[in-house]
């Protein structure tokens, strides 16, 4: 269990103010946010590579506020891995371990376990300058597991990674998490990421911490306007009653609103879904009316380089984004219908 408790602590123009965390035991907690939330200083004060002046840290009960890291049992994945070219694979990993030459046997033994574990033995003897970046990051956990570390901290993981190798090394993550049970903390600043991976998430901005939840409790109740910016401002629909209508699929009735959704239970509360989700057309769109509605523009906000439409469609306020060049060509208005049609892969329900 790892808890921060009132920590205040400045690097450069990077901050975090009167932080108190709780991490539980064995748990895979994600802190998320933008870049210069103050993320990676808060990983790196657990791990110990920062001066702290007022709050602390306590692992499993122990104050390790001033404590060196190399005496905390920590194992810390850097955003950009940290491997060291000039070693092999398997020297890479080993590197923490060598300690005496009749250690070295034991040492082979757990590099060969963990690169088991972690699907790399076959690059054991290659040089790390041939890898790729989903290689890479394993090796770099596989140097972080070596030393039996209490917890595993990773910073931005899946930072430098396309969108597939990211995609399954999540699968990975989750895999190696249910086998070895130890305590993660996972920065990013990926919604998608932190959903897939986290048992709870910290939302952290400008050095504040915002909220601390299930996925579930930050996607559906934001405690604030600034949690609810950085998810991107979803629509929340309360629903009032569900049907099973058969071959995997539900209709829930949102106020004025009947959706279909792929569900096969019908204990939905709330659909959520991005503005940027939602299709807007001046026109009746060609096709069956599945999750399809009208409604009347009744707001219409620049924001960036995007243009937010606020449609009512019966009791439900909506909000909706088009790029300006596109929303200029619609030539949409106040008070003007519109159609809209709801993207069905990107509802999320709980």
């Amino acid at each position: 269990m790892i808890s921060v408790k009132n920590l205040t602590v400045r690097f450069g123009d990077f901050s975090l103010k009167d932080v108190n965390l709780n991490i539980n035991d064995r748990e895979y907690f994600v802190i998320l946010g933008p870049t210069g939330a103050g993320k990676t200083i808060l990983l790196e004060c657990i791990a110990g590579l920062h001066r702290i002046r007022r709050g602390g840290i306590w692992i499993d009960g122990d104050d390790v506020t001033y404590l060196p890291p190399e005496k905390r049992r920590v194992g810390y994945v850097p955003q950009d891995y940290a491997l060291f070219p000039f070693l092999d694979v398997r020297e890479n990993i080993i590197f923490g371990l060598k300690k005496k030459d009749g250690e070295r046997y034991e040492a082979e033994r757990k590099v060969d376990e963990l690169a088991h574990l972690l699907g790399i033995s076959n690059l054991l003897n290659r040089s790390v300058r041939t890898l790729s970046g989903g290689e890479k990051q394993r090796v770099a956990l596989g140097r972080a597991l070596a030393t039996s570390p209490r917890m595993l901290l990773l910073d931005e993981p899946m930072g430098s990674l396309d969108v597939r190798t990211a995609k399954y090394l999540r699968l990975e993550l989750k895999r190696i998490h249910g086998e070895l049970g130890i305590t993660t903390v996972h920065v990013t600043h990926n919604l998608l990421e932190a959903e897939e991976m986290a048992g709870r998430i910290a939302i952290l901005n400008t050095g504040r911490l915002e909220q601390v939840g299930t996925p579930e409790e930050i996607f559906f109740y934001p405690q604030s306007q600034i949690v609810s910016d950085f998810l991107g401002t979803p629509n929340i629909l309360n629903c009032d009653e569900c049907r099973v209508l058969g071959h995997g699929l539900v209709e829930a009735i949102c106020g004025d609103m009947t959706i279909v959704l792929p569900r096969r239970s019908h204990d939905i509360k709330k659909i959520a879904l991005f503005p940027q989700d939602i299709y807007v057309s001046r026109t009746k769109p060609p096709g069956p009316d599945l999750n399809r509605f009208k409604g009347i523009v009744t707001d219409i906000v620049p924001f960036s380089s995007l243009m937010r439409l606020h449609i009512k469609v019966g009791e439900n306020n909506l909000l909706t984004e088009l790029p300006k060049d596109i929303f200029e060509d619609m030539d949409i208005t106040v008070g003007q219908e519109v159609f809209l049609i709801l993207k069905l892969r990107s509802l999320k329900v709980h």
